[in-house]
């Protein structure tokens, strides 16, 4: 995979899992993680609720099929 910036697979990730019904509200870069001399960013997934971990499951549980 070549150069991706971070920000641009944050914002894919959260239009996918959209479309199939899950938000994921704290879903974010991780700004200590990008902030280094030699930044290594993390997404954080942040917190959710237990229907929103509920819905996750559910699409997990899907594609596994």
């Amino acid at each position: 995979m070549g150069m991706v910036s971070v920000e641009h697979v944050v914002s894919q990730l959260r239009d996918e899992l959209g479309r199939v019904g899950v938000t994921l509200p704290s879903l974010r870069v991780d700004p200590v993680s990008a902030a280094g001399e030699v930044p290594y960013p993390l997404v954080d997934l942040g917190r959710c609720n237990l229907d929103t971990a509920l819905r996750l499951v559910a699409v997990l549980h899907e594609v596994r099929r």
